[in-house]
């Protein structure tokens, strides 16, 4: 490739590469979350697991992280975090030894609770920044991105 070539290619991923853009909106958007659940010592990570473990009940992690399309390794080290706070319990379960349980627990509940104005508050303030628009597309985004999951 010539020095021309290569220059042209570096500006168009500059200017065109959908992951360097998606990424930077969660680091902003995920940020103004983090900064309104700072003070109940909660990340929107962890609040996501924690929602996820209120819908779904007693739930395999695995079942969680494919839920949330996080990797093995971010879930376990969250899950163990949650676990030792008391948000999160594992469960006995006789019938498959390789992968407990977990149930969100009454102290997880009430830390949601304590949290909702807090999210609400970082919700009004992401849809303001992106925009209706914006935050209409990505619903429509995800969706396709669940049903290509269930498709897989």
């Amino acid at each position: 490739m010539s020095k021309d070539e290569s220059a042209a290619m570096i500006d168009r991923i500059a200017g065109e590469c959908i992951a360097v853009r998606l990424r930077m909106i969660n680091r902003v958007v995920t940020n103004i979350y983090d900064d309104a659940l700072r003070p109940l010592d909660l990340k929107v990570s962890q609040m996501n697991i924690l929602v996820a473990a209120a819908k779904m009940g007693t739930v395999r992690p695995t079942d969680v992280g494919e839920f949330l399309h996080l990797d093995t390794s971010t879930l376990s080290r969250n899950l163990t975090r949650m676990e030792a706070r008391g948000w999160l319990e594992l469960v006995a379960d006789d019938e498959d030894g390789r992968s407990q349980p977990i149930r969100i627990t009454a102290q997880g509940r009430k830390l949601l609770d304590k949290a909702a104005p807090a999210w609400e508050a970082a919700q009004a303030k992401v849809k303001k920044l992106l925009g209706h628009a914006v935050v209409e597309q990505l619903s429509e985004a995800t969706k396709r991105i669940n049903q290509a999951a269930a498709n897989d």
